[in-house]
C-alpha cells in the first residue's frame, strides 16, 4: 500500500494533532479493527472509558483501500506506528491459546497497544449462554423458557474439551494441517439435534469426539505428556475450562452451525406456542387473524438478533478486556474514572 493511498497515520501524528487542539479539547484515541462487523463492539468495549478528556475513534485500517483482517491491523501498524493515540482490537482466535508459539501471537501478546477479545471472535460472545434466553424473547416475544441454553452449552463444553486441547496441541506445534480446525469443527458438530431429546444429540457427539481422541493418542503416543500439560496450562493459566470451551472455538462455527440452529428450533417452538395461544384466547376468526398479523409482523429474524445480542457484558471474559483497556489507560497517565 503506497503512502499516498494508505490513511498513513501514526501514533505520534495522533498525538501531535490532539497537542495542536484547544486544552479543552478531548483528546482522541484511534482503534483500529478488523471489519465493519467489529465497530460496533469495540465501540462498546471502549465507550465506557469516554469523559470530558478523552475519545475513542473505532474505524478500519483504511478508509480509502479496501484491506481488512487482523494481519492488515497488525502487520500495518507495528512499532512506530502504535502508541498511546493509536491502538489495534482484534480477534484473538487461537492466538491467545498459542501463548507465543507463532508471530502473530506474539505481537498480541506482547504489544500494550494490542487488545483482543479473549474468546476466539466476537461470536463467540454473541453466543455467550447466559444470554440466549433474552435472544429467543427478542426474537419470538415470547419468555416462556422451554430450553436451558446455559446448561446445554456447559455439558457441550464438556464433551468437546478433550479433542479442543488435541486441537490447540496441533497449533502450537505446527501440525495444524494434520489436525485443522475444519476437522475439529467437523467433529464436534450437532448433526440431528433435537429439542425434545438432547441427551441423544449430547450422546453422539460425546462417541464422535471420543473416537477421534482414540485416534490421536494412537497416531501421537509420544505427545502424551506435552497434551497433558497443556491441558494443566490451559485450566490452570489460562483460564479455558471444560464448561467454557465453547468460548473459544471458532466463532463462526458455533454462531452458524451450533448455536443458531438451535435458537432457531427453540423459536420456532415459541413461535407455535404463541399462535396457538391466540387462536384459542381469540374471540372470533376477525380478532384472531388480526392478532396473529400483528404477532407475525412483530418477530425477528434469528441471526440478526444474535449480532445484536449485547448480554455479553456480563461475562468474565468481557470484564476482562475491559481490565486491559483500564490499565492501558493508567500506564499512558489517562488517569480518570471511566464511566460506570
Amino acid at each position: 500500500m503506497s503512502k499516498r493511498l494508505s490513511d498513513n497515520l501514526t501514533s505520534r501524528y495522533v498525538e501531535a494533532a490532539n497537542k495542536m487542539t484547544s486544552k479543552r479539547a478531548r483528546r482522541k484515541i484511534v482503534a483500529y479493527v478488523e471489519s465493519y462487523d467489529d465497530i460496533l463492539f469495540w465501540r462498546t468495549v471502549l465507550s465506557r472509558f469516554e469523559n470530558e478528556t478523552r475519545f475513542f475513534e473505532v474505524m478500519l485500517p483504511s478508509k480509502r483501500v479496501l484491506v481488512r483482517g487482523k494481519k492488515s491491523v497488525l502487520m500495518n501498524f507495528i512499532g512506530n506506528r502504535m502508541g498511546p493515540d493509536m491502538i489495534a482490537c482484534v480477534d484473538a482466535d487461537y492466538d491467545y491459546l498459542m501463548q507465543g508459539s507463532s508471530e502473530t501471537s506474539r505481537k498480541i501478546l506482547s504489544s500494550p497497544y494490542v487488545f483482543h477479545t479473549y474468546v476466539y471472535a466476537i461470536e463467540n460472545f454473541q453466543c455467550y449462554a447466559d444470554s440466549l434466553h433474552n435472544v429467543a424473547v427478542m426474537v419470538t416475544l415470547n419468555d416462556h423458557a422451554i430450553f436451558d441454553f446455559s446448561r446445554f452449552l456447559r455439558e457441550y463444553s464438556e464433551i468437546c474439551y478433550p479433542l479442543f486441547v488435541w486441537s490447540v496441541w496441533a497449533y502450537r506445534t505446527g501440525r495444524h494441517t494434520e489436525f485443522p480446525m475444519s476437522e475439529f469443527d467437523r467433529v464436534v458438530e450437532l448433526g440431528g439435534f433435537s429439542l425434545q431429546n438432547t441427551k441423544a444429540s449430547l450422546e453422539h457427539l460425546r462417541h464422535k469426539v471420543e473416537r477421534k481422541v482414540h485416534w490421536m493418542w494412537q497416531h501421537y503416543p509420544k505427545h502424551r505428556v506435552a497434551v497433558d500439560a497443556l491441558d494443566k496450562e490451559m485450566r490452570e493459566s489460562l483460564g479455558v475450562t471444560p464448561e467454557t470451551t465453547y468460548l473459544y472455538m471458532q466463532g463462526h462455527h458455533l454462531f452458524d452451525s451450533i448455536v443458531a440452529p438451535i435458537m432457531t428450533k427453540v423459536c420456532n417452538s415459541l413461535r407455535t406456542e404463541r399462535e396457538t395461544e391466540i387462536s384459542r384466547t381469540a374471540v372470533h376468526k376477525t380478532q384472531m387473524h388480526n392478532e396473529l398479523s400483528c404477532y407475525e409482523n412483530s418477530l425477528a429474524d434469528v441471526k440478526t438478533m444474535l449480532k445484536k445480542n449485547m448480554g455479553y457484558m456480563s461475562c468474565p471474559l468481557f470484564l476482562r478486556l475491559q481490565e486491559d483497556v483500564a490499565h492501558y489507560l493508567v500506564k499512558e497517565n489517562f488517569n480518570e474514572t471511566p464511566k460506570s
